[in-house]
C-alpha cells in the first residue's frame, strides 16, 4: 500500500490532499468524508481544520464503528433505573418536583378540623349537620384556590421557560413556596389562609416546566419510560409523605403528647396544656415540615439544577459554578486526610536542603499545572458549539388534533381523581350517623366514617406506598405489554367502579363482630382508587409529551396542559365540595359519588376509547 496506505490506517482525516487521497484510493475518501459525518451538526457545519493536533488524537475513534453491532444486544435489552443518563439532573428534579405534593396535599388529612377550627371553634365534635355541610363547602374552596391559581399561570410560565429558560421558574417558585407554607400554618382565619394556599399555587405553575425538563434532559427514546415515571413516581411518594406525616403532626397536642404535651419532652416552660405554640397553632407543624424540605429543593436546584433550554445550555450559570465550588471545599475540607501523600525522609530532606533539587520539584509542579491547564483549554476547545435559538413556531401550530385529545384527557383525569382526593378525606372525617341510617334505603343515608386526622393519614399513607410499588414494578411490564394508551384505558374503566361502591362504607357496621368489614370495604376502595390513578397519571403525561408536534414546543404543550388541569382541580373540589354539602343536608351522602365522580370518569373513559384512541397512531 506504501505511504498512502500507511496515510490510511492514520485515518483520512490527516490528509492536506484530498483529491490525492481520493485518486490514489476511492474508499479512503469515502471513509474520511463519512467519518465527519457524526450527527446533525456535523452535516451543518465545516468541519475543524484538517491539521488540528485533536484530529490525530480522534481518528482512532473514527475508525471503531464496525464494533458498535456488538453493543446492539444491550441497548435492546429492557432498560433499568440505574441505566438512565444524567442522574443527577434526574434527582434535582424529583426533590423540587415534591413542592406541588407538599403545598397542595399535606391538608386533607386534617382539612376538616382545620376548616372547623376557624368557622367554628366551639363545636368540638362536628356532629350538627349545619356545621359539617359548611366545613365542607369552605374546605372545598379551601383546596379549589390552590389549583385556580395554577391554571392562571401555567401558560404564562410555560411560554416564559421557553424563551427565558426552565430553572428560573423552578428556582423563584420554590422561594415563594416556602413562604407561602411557613405563613399558612400559623394563619387563624380563613382569609388568611385562602391567601396563602393562593400565593402557593401561584409558585407551583412551573410543574408542566418539570416534566419539559425530563424530556430534555433525556432525550433517548428508550430511556423515557423510565424517566416519565420518575415525577409521577416522586408525586406518589411525596403524597405517601405529606399524608401520613401531615395527620400525624396536626394537632401534636393530642397526636404526639410525648412531645408537646404536659408530661411532653419539648415542653420546657412547664405549662399544664402543654407547648404553647403549638396549643395556639395546631396545624402549624405540618406547615413547618414542607417549609424545611421544600427549602432544601429550592438550595438544591439554585446550585445543582442546570439550564436545559437548547439556546441556553451552554451559558454560565452562577448557582453551578457556586455548588461545584462548595462540593469542591468540602471535598478538600473533610477528605483532605485521605488525599494527603507522604515523601520518604530523604526525599523531604533533598526538598527542604538541597536547592537544586527543590527548584527542581518546584519546576515539575508548575509544568503538570500548565499541561492540566492546556488539557482543560483543549477539552474546551471541543465543547460543541452552541446551538443557535430557532424560531419558536406560531401558537396555533401548536395545537394539532392529536395535542388536543391528548389535552382534553390531560384535565379530565384531575376533574374527578383531585374531587375524589378532597371529598374522600371529608368523607372519612364526617361523623358517623347510626340512627339515621337504621331506616336507610338504596340511595337515601347519610354520615361518614367518623376517623380522626392521624387515621386518616395513616391509612392513605400505607397505601400510596402500595401505588409507588405498583409503579415501579407493575407499571412499567404492564405499558410494554399494553402500551401506555391501553394501560390507561384500564384506568378509566376502575374509576367508575370505585366511586359508585365509596358511600356505601358508611352503611357497614364500626362495631361488633362483623367491624372488621368496614376495614376491608375501606381497604378495597382506596387501593382501586390508588392502583387506577397510578396507572392514569403517568400514562397521561406519556401521550400528552407524544403528542408534541415538535420538541421545542414541549414547554408551551405541558404548560397548556398543567393550565387545563389546574382548573380542573380547582373546578372538581370546589363542585364537588358544594354537591357533597347539599348531600350532607339533604340526608343523601352519596349524591358527590354518583351524579359528580361517576359521571365524570364515565366521560374520560368515553373519550379516551371514542376520540383519543383515534387520533393516537398505532403503537409499535
Amino acid at each position: 500500500m506504501g505511504r498512502e496506505g500507511e496515510n490510511d490506517e492514520r485515518g483520512g482525516l490527516l490528509s492536506t490532499n484530498p483529491r490525492q487521497d481520493s485518486d490514489s484510493d476511492p474508499g479512503t475518501a469515502r471513509r474520511a468524508g463519512a467519518s465527519l459525518r457524526v450527527g446533525p451538526r456535523d452535516e451543518q457545519e465545516p468541519p475543524p481544520p484538517p491539521s488540528s493536533s485533536l484530529l490525530r488524537g480522534g481518528s482512532n475513534h473514527h475508525t471503531s464503528p464496525p464494533e458498535q453491532p456488538a453493543s446492539k444486544p444491550k441497548e435492546a435489552g429492557k432498560v433499568g433505573w440505574l441505566d438512565l443518563p444524567n442522574k443527577d439532573q434526574l434527582f434535582v428534579l424529583a426533590v423540587c418536583r415534591l413542592s406541588e405534593p407538599l403545598s397542595n396535599v399535606c391538608l386533607l388529612p386534617y382539612i376538616f378540623y382545620l376548616v372547623r377550627s376557624v368557622l367554628a371553634p366551639e363545636q368540638e365534635d362536628g356532629s350538627d349537620t349545619d356545621t359539617a355541610a359548611q366545613v365542607s363547602a369552605y374546605s372545598g374552596l379551601l383546596v379549589a384556590c390552590f389549583p385556580l391559581a395554577q391554571f392562571l399561570v401555567s401558560l404564562p410560565w410555560g411560554r416564559l421557560s421557553d424563551s427565558h429558560g426552565r430553572k428560573f421558574s423552578i428556582v423563584i417558585g420554590l422561594a415563594i413556596s416556602v413562604v407561602a407554607n411557613a405563613a399558612f400554618g400559623f394563619s387563624r382565619s380563613f382569609g388568611a389562609l385562602l391567601f396563602w394556599r393562593t400565593l402557593a399555587g401561584l409558585a407551583n405553575g412551573n410543574v408542566g416546566i418539570m416534566r419539559t425538563m425530563t424530556a430534555e434532559v433525556v432525550k433517548e427514546r428508550r430511556f423515557q419510560t423510565k424517566a416519565f415515571l420518575l415525577l409521577p413516581l416522586v408525586f406518589n411518594t411525596g403524597m405517601v409523605f405529606s399524608l401520613a406525616f401531615g395527620g400525624m403532626l396536626a394537632e401534636p397536642l393530642a397526636n404526639l403528647p410525648w412531645l408537646f404535651g404536659p408530661s411532653g419532652v419539648l415542653n420546657w416552660s412547664g405549662s399544664r396544656t402543654g407547648v404553647q405554640w403549638a396549643k395556639d397553632y395546631p396545624y402549624a407543624l405540618p406547615a413547618m415540615m414542607n417549609a424545611s424540605m421544600l427549602g432544601f429543593a429550592f438550595l438544591l436546584a439554585a446550585f445543582w439544577l442546570r439550564e436545559t433550554l437548547p439556546s441556553k445550555e451552554n451559558e454560565r450559570d452562577i448557582g453551578v459554578s457556586i455548588g461545584r465550588a462548595v462540593v469542591r471545599w468540602v471535598k478538600r475540607t473533610i477528605f483532605f486526610r485521605k488525599g494527603q501523600s507522604y515523601m520518604p525522609i530523604s526525599d523531604t530532606e533533598d526538598f527542604l536542603f538541597d536547592p537544586l533539587q527543590s527548584h527542581r520539584r518546584s519546576r515539575s509542579l508548575v509544568e503538570l499545572e500548565e499541561v492540566k491547564e492546556v488539557k482543560e483549554v483543549t477539552i474546551s476547545e471541543v465543547q460543541p458549539i452552541p446551538t443557535p435559538a430557532r424560531p419558536r413556531p406560531p401558537f396555533k401550530s401548536v395545537f394539532t388534533r392529536r395535542t388536543i385529545a391528548a389535552l382534553i384527557s390531560f384535565g379530565l383525569l384531575p376533574l374527578h381523581n383531585s374531587a375524589f382526593m378532597h371529598i374522600f378525606p371529608v368523607y372519612l372525617s364526617t361523623p358517623h350517623d347510626e340512627t339515621n341510617n337504621a331506616r336507610h334505603t338504596l340511595l337515601a343515608f347519610t354520615g361518614g366514617l367518623g376517623l380522626r386526622s392521624v387515621t386518616i393519614g395513616i391509612w392513605l399513607g400505607v397505601f400510596g406506598i402500595c401505588g409507588i410499588l405498583l409503579q415501579l414494578f407493575i407499571y412499567p411490564r404492564m405499558q410494554a405489554r399494553l402500551g401506555t394508551l391501553g394501560v390507561f384505558k384500564i384506568s378509566l374503566v376502575m374509576f367508575p367502579l370505585v366511586y359508585l361502591l365509596a358511600p356505601y362504607l358508611s352503611l357497614l357496621p364500626d362495631s361488633g363482630p362483623l367491624a372488621f368489614m368496614r376495614w376491608f370495604g375501606l381497604g378495597v376502595i382506596v387501593w382501586g382508587q390508588i392502583m387506577a390513578r397510578t396507572m392514569a397519571i403517568p400514562s397521561t403525561v406519556i401521550l400528552l409529551t407524544e403528542a408534541a408536534p415538535t420538541k421545542g414546543v414541549l414547554g408551551t404543550v405541558h404548560g397548556a396542559g398543567n393550565m387545563l388541569a389546574s382548573l380542573a382541580r380547582a373546578v372538581g373540589p370546589a363542585v364537588g365540595g358544594a354537591i357533597y354539602a347539599a348531600g350532607v343536608r339533604e340526608g343523601v351522602i352519596g349524591a358527590v359519588w354518583w351524579f359528580y365522580l361517576v359521571v365524570v370518569a364515565i366521560v374520560a373513559a368515553g373519550w379516551c376509547f371514542g376520540v383519543q384512541g383515534r387520533a393516537e397512531p398505532e403503537e409499535e
